[in-house]
């Protein structure tokens, strides 16, 4: 069979790659083509084109690159037409994702989406788009297959993909991790800030300005596949900072915590059981404009999983120095520490067990059949 698989980001990068991989246990004459990342690639498909290519945040960033978006359509579009897959297969990425779905679903091919676009945080009106131009739904949130059945759309929960990532990566011996990366021995405090350059330029300033409050332990940025060590220098002010390229699994199984920017990142952390300060901060207009439309009480995908805030968040304008200290340093502290630890381990047991990315690629191909 021939799969036409489109991620635009980091993480879909990471579960396009599981998908690809179960997909070719399950039909070894699978021929893959993708819009995604190096995992994705790796993983066997044929890459067209790199999410790098793809990542813009933020309403005002959107705008700017309207251009370069509607090309990429209709340069995705050419692409499928020519390649004639059996059944695309779209991962989040809901503003691209749904606009192919509705022109592929016109032209008769078969679709299919795998990690729901976050329609229930915000436009849900968009549902009845999905119901339309979507043969196929399997979601990776409990909360979602209720959610959609709302609209009586009946979606596939197939539980959660990071935990069969986490779960299958090499164990790193933490020495051996300290002493190429220079660490040292001080407690670990891993800092994420994001994976794209207007939210690393929005959010490292703000989580190494604590640096100095903490000098017993030792900071290591978590640099992201998609920037350069270049890019993170200009923020780094200190000796007691660290960088840690493309090693974000390998840096929180040894961290003793984490200051995270909004998104998977919060659920990776979580999922490593590593105390965590969750943090946004986006443009002002683009804060103001999502304000109006999300509708959600929390912003990370912990706190939106138990339905209550497990970790703190830090937004926009609390997202401060002296906010910051004092939360880390709660964090820090042995009591609060027991406390999310075993809120992590009732997340884990929420998200069900191993083999999401099987059971997707299951009936992906039981559809096609």
């Amino acid at each position: 069979m021939k799969y036409y698989i489109i991620a635009g980001e980091a993480s879909g990068d990471l579960h396009g790659s599981n998908l690809i991989k179960a997909l070719f246990k399950q039909d070894q004459q699978a021929d893959i083509r993708c819009w995604g990342g190096d995992l994705m690639q790796d993983a066997g498909a044929t890459l067209v084109k790199h999410y790098k290519e793809l990542a813009f945040m933020g309403f005002v960033e959107v705008l700017k690159n309207i251009p370069v978006i509607f090309k990429n359509i209709s340069f995705c579009k050419k692409d499928i037409e020519n390649f004639n897959p059996d059944v695309l297969v779209f991962i989040d990425y809901s503003g691209f994702n749904l606009r192919i779905a509705k022109w592929a679903k016109q032209k008769g091919f078969r679709t299919n989406y795998y990690i729901s676009p976050q329609v229930w945080a915000s436009r849900s009106s968009r549902v009845e788009k999905i119901k339309r131009d979507v043969d196929m739904m399997n979601v990776i949130l409990p909360f979602e297959k209720e959610f959609y059945a709302k609209y009586t759309y009946d979606v596939n929960f197939v539980g959660h993909p990071l935990i069969d990532a986490i779960a299958d990566r090499k164990q790193v011996d933490e020495a051996e991790f300290r002493k190429e990366h220079h660490l040292g021995d001080k407690k670990i405090i891993a800092l994420l800030p994001g994976s794209r350059q207007q939210e690393i330029i929005k959010m490292l300033s703000v989580m190494l300005s604590v640096v100095d409050s903490f000098k017993e332990y030792q900071f290591v940025i978590a640099g992201a596949p998609s920037q350069d060590y270049s890019f993170y220098k200009q923020f780094i002010k200190t000796d007691n900072v660290c960088f840690v390229p493309n090693k974000t699994y390998d840096l929180l199984s040894v961290s003793f915590a984490a200051l995270v920017t909004s998104g998977t990142a919060t659920l990776e952390t979580a999922l490593f059981k590593v105390p965590q300060v969750v943090c946004y901060k986006g443009s002002a207009i683009s804060y103001q404009i999502a304000k109006r439309l999300i509708t959600l009480k929390f912003i990370s995908l912990v706190n939106l999983i138990m339905d209550k805030e497990v970790v703190t968040e830090l937004i926009q304008n609390d997202f401060t120095k002296e906010n910051l200290t004092s939360e880390l340093t709660k964090i820090l502290s042995e009591s609060h520490r027991e406390e999310l630890f075993l809120a992590y381990y009732e997340l884990e047991q929420i998200l069900g067990g191993k083999g999401a990315s099987k059971e997707s690629a299951r009936l992906i191909i039981e559809g096609l059949k």
